[in-house]
């Protein structure tokens, strides 16, 4: 059976704690590979080599390490069949979906192909007389990143890009549940050119999370999943004095105003809803549809479903492939279940029809939720979609805004002065305007609010740039010696 390790210095380094996990093929619901957890040891192993790897690499010239990113990019760009082929194989997502995901990624490593443009800072000439002013950006040394299974590729992609090409040494500790991927960009990144030590991925559990954690040479973390864990990354981090991003869960809703298209609504909505399984945090899991549309509408997206191909990866066509694991299918069965129970009405149960192999769900449909309910309150991750129906569009932005979480949302409308006092209005952090998956290009940021998002930077963009350097202010003087003399005062400017 495949067994995965580690990446260390340049070079797979077997573990050695005697401590391993199960990878399954999420299609078949049989184990295809284990992945060795690492020791505190192991980790500490990684983070010396980084830090060891630190100097030369900070010292490398801004063009030699857009040189790097630039190979990196044809790299991804010509193995993206095989990168997609270990997303469908570790996560179970389809073809379209892996390939979409390895795109997007993609596009942060051609951002951080700019860096000497992005590494600019500011210079004020005779800021005081004789005197100039000058800021730079420089690297914070070791910097980590925890990494989701729902992006085993894409997610990575956001942190060590812009990471690296600033000067960090990275240390990657993805999923355990989907790990292939990082190992393979791993080895991408050492065919670039990337100096051995600068590039590190140690897989494991809660042992290499707490270690990185506490370890005092890593000086920033960069986190994505669910929101209880990304606050423990931040209080734990900060609390050892690093520099922590932890992006969290999220609850998007979808507010759907009468004079919207409603066959593009209903279009948009079951694509970001059942896409990637519903497990990703841009999905839209409720929509906030106007009573006077709100059956019309529901019965547009009911008309969608029977056409949604649910199957394995393996078997080209499918549009939606298996959950990660059997425990997160039952979890997520277990909210149909208990929406009904709740008294809400169960418009398609994803429960029946699904493929017998595998942890697969078919996509459900869920009408009359309300706050209150735990399919309304909690975030599902998966292909379950909820309405709520509301009688206002106050009422509607009012649920949004209220909402413990604010990653997310979307409103469809024709109406421009409505969508505009909605960007202005809602508090959340992406917003989409007939665009239901409102994710950020790489040359802007990526992040929410509430309780999406623990920090006070976002993910990848110019805020990646910022979290990932620190600036230092120069002030200088190169003075005639001839007008040399001794000053006690305080420095004035004028």
């Amino acid at each position: 059976m495949k067994r995965i390790s580690h990446w260390i210095d340049g070079k797979l380094v077997e573990g050695t704690s005697g401590r391993s996990g199960v990878i399954w093929q999420p299609a078949t619901g049989v184990q295809q590979a284990s992945v060795d957890f690492a020791s505190v040891e192991e980790v500490g192993h990684a983070i010396a080599v980084a830090k060891a790897a630190f100097p030369a690499w900070r010292a490398t010239n801004l063009s030699r390490r857009a040189e790097v990113m630039f190979r990196m990019r044809e790299l991804v760009d010509a193995n993206r069949k095989e990168i997609a082929a270990l997303l469908s194989a570790e996560h179970g997502k389809v073809l379209g979906d892996a390939l979409g995901e390895v795109a997007r990624g993609l596009e942060n490593i051609e951002y951080a192909c700019g860096i000497p443009n992005l590494m600019k800072g500011g210079f004020s000439e005779q800021a005081s007389g004789g005197v100039d002013v000058y800021s730079i950006r420089q690297p914070l040394g070791v910097v980590a990143g925890i990494t989701p299974f729902n992006f085993p590729a894409m997610v990575p992609m956001w942190m060590f890009a812009n990471a690296l090409a600033c000067g960090n040494t990275f240390v990657l500790k993805p999923s355990e549940k989907d790990p292939s991927a990082s190992m393979f960009i791993a080895e991408l990144l050492k065919a670039a050119g990337l100096p051995d030590g600068c590039f590190n991925v140690v897989n494991g559990d809660k042992v290499a999370v707490d270690t990185i954690l506490n370890h005092p040479d890593i000086q920033a973390i960069s986190f994505v999943g669910s929101t209880p864990i990304a606050k423990y990354i931040y209080e734990t981090g900060t609390r050892n004095g690093k520099r922590v991003q932890a992006l969290g869960g999220a609850k998007n809703h979808m507010l759907v105003l009468p004079d919207a298209d409603l066959d593009m609504a209903a279009d948009a909505a079951v694509s970001a809803a059942y896409g990637s399984a519903g497990e990703r945090c841009m999905a839209i899991s409720v929509v906030l549809a106007m009573d006077s549309v709100a059956d019309a509408f529901i019965a547009k997206v009911q008309d969608r479903i029977p056409g949604i191909l649910v199957g394995p990866a393996s078997e080209g066509g499918n549009e939606m492939g298996p959950l990660i694991t059997g425990e997160h299918r039952d979890k997520v069965a277990g909210y149909i279940a208990g929406a009904e129970a709740d008294g809400a009405m169960l418009v398609v149960d994803g429960r029946v029809g699904a493929p017998a192999d595998g942890f697969f769900l078919m996509p459900s449909l869920i009408d009359h939720a309300r706050p209150g309910m735990k399919c309304y309150d909690d975030e599902i991750f998966g292909p379950v979609l909820l309405v709520t129906r509301i009688k206002s569009y106050d009422e509607g932005l009012q649920l949004i805004n209220d909402n413990q979480y604010g990653n997310g949302t979307a409103i469809f409308t024709r109406d421009g002065g409505v969508a505009r006092q909605f960007q202005f209005d809602v508090q959340v952090g992406m917003v989409g305007i007939n665009v239901p998956i409102p994710v950020p290009v790489s040359y802007y940021s990526f992040g929410g609010w509430k309780a999406s998002l623990f920090g006070d930077q976002h993910m990848y963009g110019p805020d990646g740039i910022n979290f990932f350097t620190r600036s230092k202010v120069v002030t200088s003087r190169w003075p005639d010696p001839r007008t040399s003399s001794v000053d006690l005062g305080f420095p004035q400017n004028r």
